[in-house]
């Protein structure tokens, strides 16, 4: 079961927050493959729009998660891209929903085997609470207090929105 948690408004509202509060004339995004790296891509189009420099990367953390002996027996892994040096900038790691804060640990330990930036920052459109290490968004788009267990997935096909889906065997109350 699912339901939509944050329409398409509220959404596009929370980028257009979060791109606002990016200041700079160069800045660094490395999304977060696959949903950070799309709100990486829709903070690009709005900060080049007003006139900033935007320079881009990707991060695929498959293989620096804690719990890749866990997961599908042969997960989807897309390479990492950061075509530019950050070593000494500030860079803005971006992910679509922070929960436990394992995805930004292996995202910061991948960063780091590439380079030594100035200061990394944290940007997540949905911050759902529910974490496990001592990790804390430098900037939100939405706040949603979600039931440990459910899922809170961004969909992008179509106009975005926000949905959270209960675990199997959930029943909905009357």
């Amino acid at each position: 079961m699912s339901s939509i948690i944050f329409d398409h408004q509220a959404v596009e509202d929370a980028i257009v927050q979060m791109a606002d509060a990016i200041q700079g004339e160069q800045i660094h995004l490395i999304g977060i493959q696959r949903g950070g790296a799309k709100v990486a891509n829709a903070l690009q189009q709005r900060l080049e729009a007003r006139g900033a420099q935007v320079c881009r990367g990707n991060l695929d953390i498959s293989f620096y998660r804690d719990d890749l002996d866990t997961i599908a027996p042969n997960p989807e892994v897309k390479p990492s891209q950061l075509p530019h040096d950050f070593s000494g900038q500030t860079i803005w790691l971006i992910d679509d929903v922070l929960y436990t804060g394992r995805t930004i640990r292996a995202a910061l330990g991948e960063i780091f085997d590439y380079g030594r930036p100035a200061a990394v920052k944290l940007a997540v459109l949905v911050n759902r609470g529910g974490h496990q290490l001592p990790i804390a968004p430098d900037l939100v788009g939405l706040n949603y207090d979600a039931a440990p267990g459910c899922s809170i997935k961004l969909v992008t096909q179509g106009p975005w929105y926000i949905e959270q889906r209960e675990p199997a065997g959930t029943k909905e109350q009357p």
